[in-house]
């Protein structure tokens, strides 16, 4: 790649990021709205975590249809007809809201409830056929000894699109209603979709393949068994989406006993900004000589937060616990993507961060349809009672929501556990000397 090739390269990778994190803040905006107005209306932890679960099980599930089909076609093509699916989507989803009353669409055990949250849950999930998209483009328009930086850059737009949400759900519920956090959502993926009209992406039309499926498990398994360990670099990736499971489920419900839904929101989008000073971090010196080391050791840290931030039902160690979280989370999505663009095929990075993804997202819904039934029926009434004060109050104190804490803490346990094992297996020993050609930086070379 030229001097010239690449600046260009770099103009372009910026607005489809740019497109992308705007696309992201959309979704991401009216489903977590959609979170807090059920449980602001049912103070039911089993509805969040049901609704959670669906969303990140249904990711799982497509997600290797996502990928094979960003192989098959430009870029650009997919990004369009994902906004164009969540477009419509969301309109269904304003009609139903302006047609059925608010009791119908709120009523667990009725259709309405399932069919308006499925109708947005549709529209959020096609979103992330752009994700997967966005990180073969890194590939496609990023210099090789950029990649690492390009991706700390995803993590810190990311991170931007996570704060934009949190904040401006909560407010818009709050104060706006659930009915013009819709119109809103309705308009900004109607702005991404024209957009994207006028971008050009440089791009050859993939060759097609009639003999390959609408899911190439077969393809995504060969890619990923033509380096070795890469499999159990996806496994070690989806340690972090188990705590983000027990997060799905119950971080929510936990940080709306503490905090108004409009203050709620702040104070994510406060604590989100983690967030982007990891992704930064990231863009500025990469991953260090071993990219899978430091994402285990994070990931322990990951589990070391989970067992302390609700120690005490004290907000300042709760919104300080989500900082340091999202500060962690680029550097582990960064490590993983950085070696796949380095080993994998330009033509097969779809299927591969496609298989990558279902099985990261398959581990949170397991984790929060587990823990939700849970929480709400045995622990967090057992914490109620003098029998669960007296056993583990020492560690809790009291407070409404030591139930939820107590589930906090054994997650994070595991998650220590899992990744500190993670270490001993010859599965890390084989991706440690796999990827040792580095650059002296400590960047991921990638092998053409």
């Amino acid at each position: 790649m030229t001097t010239a090739s690449a600046k260009e390269g770099m103009r372009t990778f910026a607005q489809v990021l740019v497109n992308t994190a705007v696309a992201n803040v959309t979704t991401s905006f009216l489903w977590f709205a959609l979170v807090f107005w059920v449980y602001l209306e049912t103070r039911s932890v089993l509805a969040t975590g049901i609704v959670g679960g669906a969303y990140m099980l249904l990711v799982a599930v497509v997600s290797l249809l996502f990928g094979t089909f960003v192989d098959r076609h430009r870029k650009q093509t997919v990004m369009l007809l994902a906004a164009l699916i969540t477009l419509v989507s969301f309109c269904v989803a304003g009609v139903l809201f302006l047609f059925f009353p608010e009791d119908a669409l709120l009523d667990l055990g009725g259709p309405m409830f399932w069919i308006f949250s499925g109708v947005i849950l549709f529209g959020a999930v096609v979103e992330n056929l752009r994700n997967i998209a966005l990180s073969t483009t890194v590939t496609l328009l990023v210099p090789v000894e950029r990649h690492a930086n390009a991706n700390g850059l995803v993590g810190t737009v990311q991170g931007l699109a996570f704060i934009v949400t949190s904040v401006f759900s909560g407010l818009s519920v709050g104060l706006l209603g659930m009915g013009w956090t819709l119109v809103i959502a309705i308009v900004l993926t109607g702005l991404v979709a024209f957009h994207l009209l006028w971008l050009r992406i440089p791009e050859e039309l993939p060759e097609p393949d009639a003999s390959t499926p609408a899911i190439d498990l077969r393809g995504s398994v060969s890619a990923i068994r033509g380096a070795p360990g890469l499999f159990a670099l996806i496994i070690f990736s989806t340690f972090n989406n188990l705590i983000g499971g027990v997060y799905l489920a119950l971080m929510d419900p936990y940080g709306l006993q503490l905090f108004s839904v409009e203050l709620w929101g702040i104070v994510l989008g406060v604590a989100s900004t983690g967030f982007i000073l990891g992704g930064l971090v990231v863009a500025r010196f990469g991953l260090g000589r071993n990219p899978i080391r430091t994402m285990l050791l994070l990931v322990a840290g990951m589990g070391v937060l989970g067992a302390t931030f609700t120690l005490r039902e004290w907000w300042p160690l709760y919104a300080g616990g989500i900082f340091v979280y999202m500060l962690l989370i680029p550097a582990v999505e960064a490590a993983e993507q950085t070696v796949i663009q380095k080993v994998v095929p330009y033509d097969r990075q779809g299927r591969v961060f496609g298989f990558a993804q279902a099985m990261e997202s398959a581990a949170a819904p397991v984790t929060a349809f587990i823990i939700a039934p849970i929480a709400q029926f045995l622990i967090i009434p057992y914490m109620t009672t003098e029998a669960g004060g007296a056993t583990w109050g020492w560690l809790l104190g009291d407070g409404s929501t030591r139930g939820i804490a107590l589930v906090f803490v054994f997650s994070g346990l595991i998650m220590i556990a899992l990744a500190l094992g993670a270490f001993l297996t010859r599965s890390y020993r084989i991706l440690s000397a796999a990827y040792g050609d580095e650059e002296p930086n400590g960047r991921v070379v990638t092998i053409r």
